[in-house]
């Protein structure tokens, strides 16, 4: 089962390209919307967030965030069976000056080619998150808890 989940889960983080991000924002839940990539070594969701946004404040302060990624809707699924996958993790940003840098920029420009604009502007930083826990939810009554490398060795 949990073989089968890392797939799923894999084969959901491939094809979506945002996710939802929930961070703490003065000691209230907050969720926000960001796009992701993916690096693998070691393996983090890479996002890139404005110093303006709440939630890159809520990061700084707190980095213990989670991301869900959820499967489009579709006429052809019901709405709970929808594949999911919840990461808790941590978030780092990543200096200009940290190895990892460079590949982070290289992989989220390969997902968002159109955004490269953005790496110009000062007020915009990577941060990785470096998943802790991974819950999958393959479809209706599957679901599985996978570890990061798990999930790192799919994709």
């Amino acid at each position: 089962m949990k073989e089968q989940a890392a797939v799923v889960a894999a084969d959901l983080v491939r094809r979506c390209k945002f996710s939802a991000l929930g961070t703490l924002h003065e000691g209230a839940p907050s969720v926000s919307m960001v796009p992701y990539a993916i690096i693998k070594d070691p393996f983090a969701f890479v996002v890139l967030v404005s110093a303006l946004s709440a939630h890159t404040g809520d990061m700084l302060e707190n980095p213990s965030v989670a991301l869900m990624i959820v499967d489009p809707e579709s006429d052809t699924k019901p709405t709970h069976a929808l594949a999911r996958v919840s990461v808790q993790g941590r978030a780092q940003p990543i200096a200009r000056t940290d190895p990892r840098y460079a590949v982070a920029r290289a992989s989220y420009l390969a997902r968002f080619a159109d955004m490269s604009g953005l790496f110009e502007l000062g007020d915009f930083t990577l941060v990785a998150i470096d998943p802790a826990t991974v819950r999958v939810i393959a479809g209706f009554a599957q679901a599985a808890t996978i570890t990061p490398a798990s999930l790192a060795q799919c994709l």
